[in-house]
């Protein structure tokens, strides 16, 4: 388990793909108390990854903690931002997407929607293109808003796929995960109101190799 930062109210980490984001058997919860040694400590998932996405991850480890950072979330000063692989690259070097989304249980699957309702849900990103090489764009993208693969339907509905990401209809390619990864966090302490940032780069292998030699 590689670890960014912990005292004891909190712990930063970096979670796995293919680890789940929520306390139970496996989870990453789970994977932190091994790493503590403490089998029946107080960790609390305060936001989620996909299973599917590593990266930067904040934990609670006390129910006071994640109450405050809970309340960072809601309000939106919790800040969240990614580096995605897509293929194509938007028309603009930077803007703003702005989606109704709609969430299908059955396929555990996010779509875009032009029809209001109560069951669609507005999402908004903040994106960036940081490079282009071998029909693949680098993307830094920063959340405003956390739906559920909000990021993987809001590219796809613009034909611009994330690497690896076949259920959003990329190409297949032989890789672990999607090329998705939490970039980096910024929120105050839930106990000093410290305003603390953390930050990683993508693990080196393919295809994030492409733009991270």
């Amino acid at each position: 388990m590689d670890i960014l930062y912990q005292d004891n109210r909190i712990i930063v980490c970096l979670k796995p793909a293919g680890v789940l984001s929520t306390d139970e058997p496996g989870g990453l919860p789970d994977l932190i108390r091994d790493y503590l040694g403490e089998e029946k400590s107080c960790v609390r998932t305060v936001h989620r990854l996909d299973r599917v996405v590593g990266g930067v991850m904040v934990l609670a480890r006390s129910r006071e903690a994640s109450r405050r950072l809970s309340a960072q979330v809601r309000d939106r000063s919790f800040e969240k931002n990614y580096l995605a692989l897509v293929h194509g690259s938007p028309e603009q070097e930077e803007g703003t997407f702005r989606d109704l989304l709609l969430r299908c249980k059955e396929e555990k699957k996010t779509y875009v929607t032009d029809r209001p309702g109560k069951e669609a849900q507005e999402a908004i990103l903040r994106y960036r293109v940081l490079d282009r090489r071998e029909g693949l764009s680098l993307i830094r993208i920063h959340l405003e808003t956390g739906r559920t693969h909000q990021i993987r339907a809001q590219f796809s509905s613009r034909d611009l796929p994330l690497v690896g990401d076949k259920k959003y209809g990329a190409p297949a390619r032989e890789m672990d995960g999607i090329a998705l990864w939490s970039h980096s966090v910024a929120f105050r302490h839930p106990q000093t109101e410290e305003k603390l940032r953390f930050e990683s780069d993508p693990p080196r292998r393919d295809p994030w190799t492409i733009f991270f030699p």
